[in-house]
């Protein structure tokens, strides 16, 4: 049997954990609940343990430390300066979550035959994985899409945001924790028109700030706010119209590989690390 990698992909609400080679070659996969450090990164070193893999990709939630594989100033309790790559014993490949998404659609899912994409995460928090002429993109730490400020039109939504660290920055306002403050429900329940629309004026905002600044051929909008129906046409019209003709925007699209982005992109940068070590 070919060789296989594992790929995890820590979430601040779960941990996904797999092994195979990509979408059509997943040999096992396990999801457990994130709970406090040592109990979740124990799973998945259980888990890994029973396999034989040639390396390992991890793409957390951040925060992160690229360099030592840590996870830094994340607001999730108990997890902030935890220590997650050096709990395994194979060569390990450590990046953010939408990174790591943005790998595995880049490889086989809605970004494939493209090199500058961007993919950003609408969940509990909001995040973004950059490609640019075909590399992740990576500085000074890693890219932070959900940290970017965007107009607050306070009449119209006088909810202060829900960031700990920006208020009401990209994630303050749009991320699901901002739609549960704001509105007393959980995004899947949500059903008025006016939220929606006001959702997708802020993901229209950030996906013309990106347009601006990384010039991408494809925005990539994932998470769990996504899976609302009216959301992606709302926000592709309202991208629309903020650009304003000034340049042609990015197609702006759902993830071809849906909930499984993160961890096979995962497995895909375990693939990449065993190639050039």
């Amino acid at each position: 049997m070919a060789l296989a990698y594992g790929g995890i992909e820590a979430g601040g609400t779960k941990w996904v954990c797999a092994v195979g080679t990509g979408p059509d070659d997943v040999r096992a996969l396990v999801t457990f609940p994130t709970t406090t450090p040592d109990e979740t990164v124990a799973r998945a070193v259980a888990f890994f343990a029973e396999h034989d893999i040639a390396a390992l990709g991890i793409g957390s939630f951040g925060p992160v430390d690229l360099k030592h594989g840590r996870i830094t100033t994340t607001p999730k309790p108990g997890w902030a300066n935890t220590d997650v790559a050096g709990a395994f014993d194979v060569p390990v490949a450590f990046d953010t979550d939408v990174n790591a998404a943005a790998v595995g659609e880049g490889r086989w899912g809605a970004a494939r035959g493209l090199d500058t994409f961007c993919y950003v995460t609408v969940g509990t928090g909001i995040g973004g994985g950059v490609v640019s002429g075909g590399r992740l993109v990576h500085g000074l730490v890693h890219p932070e899409l959900g940290h970017l400020a965007i107009p607050h039109d306070r009449t119209r939504d006088p909810f202060d945001g829900s960031c700990p660290f920006h208020g009401d920055c990209l994630e303050g306002l749009a991320s699901g924790t901002a739609l549960q403050h704001r509105w007393g429900l959980p995004a899947e329940e949500l059903t008025d028109p006016g939220a929606w629309a006001l959702e997708a004026e802020y993901l229209a905002y950030a996906v013309v700030n990106i347009a601006f600044a990384v010039s991408p051929q494809c925005v990539i909008l994932g998470g769990g706010v996504m899976k609302e129906p009216t959301l992606l046409p709302l926000v592709r019209a309202r991208t629309l119209e903020l650009l304003a003709g000034y340049v042609a925007g990015p197609e702006v699209v759902l993830p071809a590989l849906g909930d499984r982005a993160g961890v096979l992109g995962a497995i895909e940068l375990a693939r990449l690390q065993s190639s050039n070590p």
